[in-house]
């Protein structure tokens, strides 16, 4: 099967030839960033260095999908953050946020249209013409629990789910709007699957508070996706410890889960009892960043033992990482295939 068949074959539960390798967050490195001449900050604001560093998914480490959104300040951004841009090997980050009440708030008509938006974009439509079946491209966008964090401020928005929990309520209900709108001009754009970043980790918040604030929104923004995108394949994803509200995910129409290495896979399998697929979760720290590629061969070799439909890393990757690590993940699905 090519990359881009396997990739989608399995997130819609049909017959693929072996465990698809993929990345629904970043596996940008600064090794790839010398290899391709694309390397951040640049590489978040030139829709062709994006996309030429995540074509380094597919062509230098053997991914079965490209992924070109690297960070999560990119709504934030085009809404009026203030954006720390980073360095070579470090993510932007948000300095200052826009809104302090949820009525604040109104999306912009020209939303698609303001930079950091239109580079993703435009990022999409060159991959896709550049791979066609190569690859699957893979979108991504920031749910409205973190742009909560992002818009407004996560020391704010997680006092208000305890001190003002209709206010929290609201940010949520107002900023649904976002992800859905860019959601949509992404598969437009050409992107075949998608990744709905959203951190409602379990190190920050209990699993009660998921199932009172956020699955309610996750639930209405699956429903009001599909109205838009149909049955284009969405990733669910949330680092940390999340066990205790695998269940939820499980039920709020997301077709898959991307989990942390925090969690245990043959638990996590268990947990959504198959209602929905993983992805996952080879350590960014333990063997990624600090491992040979005998230790990356090692745990990828569990989790697909353990069953995991999908194998990734288990979040945007440290830019340090050595190239050699990453395609150990790949190359050893594609051994376990070619020995039956």
């Amino acid at each position: 099967m090519s990359p881009k068949e396997r990739a989608l074959a399995a997130l819609k539960r049909r017959y693929h030839d072996r465990p698809p390798v993929i990345s629904p967050t970043s596996v940008a490195t600064t090794e790839s960033m010398d290899l391709t001449g694309a390397a951040f900050p640049e590489a978040h604001r030139d829709a062709w260095k994006m996309a030429a560093l995540a074509a380094a998914g597919r062509d230098l480490l053997g991914f079965d999908n490209v992924m070109p959104y690297f960070s999560i300040t990119a709504e934030a951004e085009a809404l009026g953050a203030k954006i720390s841009e980073g360095a070579k090997d470090v993510m932007p980050s948000v300095i200052m946020r826009p809104f302090s009440e949820p009525g604040e708030f109104v999306m912009p008509d020209d939303f698609l249209e303001r930079p950091p938006v239109k580079t993703i974009l435009d990022a999409i439509r060159i991959l896709k013409k550049e791979f066609g079946d190569g690859a699957a491209v893979c979108g991504k966008v920031i749910g409205p629990w973190t742009l909560a964090y992002n818009l407004y401020g996560a020391e704010n928005f997680l006092a208000d789910l305890v001190e003002e929990p209709e206010k929290a309520k609201e940010f949520l209900h107002a900023f649904a709007v976002i992800p859905l709108t860019f959601a949509a001009a992404q598969f437009e754009a050409g992107a075949d699957m998608l990744t709905w970043a959203d951190h409602a980790t379990g190190d920050m918040v209990s699993a009660a508070m998921y199932g009172e604030f956020l699955f309610p929104a996750h639930v209405e923004c699956v429903r009001r996706l599909r109205e838009k995108i149909g049955g284009a394949p969405v990733i669910l994803h949330t680092c940390g410890k999340a066990l205790d509200r695998m269940p939820l995910f499980a039920k709020t129409g997301f077709d898959c889960f991307h989990f942390d290495s925090k969690n245990d896979p043959s638990e996590a399998l268990a947990a959504v009892g198959g209602r929905v697929l993983l992805a996952g979760c080879v350590s960014n720290n333990a063997v990624l960043l600090n491992g040979t590629p005998d230790d990356v061969k090692k745990q990828t070799n569990a989790i697909i033992d353990a069953g995991v439909q999908l194998i990734a890393p288990e979040c945007a990757v440290p830019c340090g990482v050595k190239n050699e690590n990453l395609r150990a993940i790949s190359e050893t699905a594609a051994e376990r295939y070619n020995k039956r």
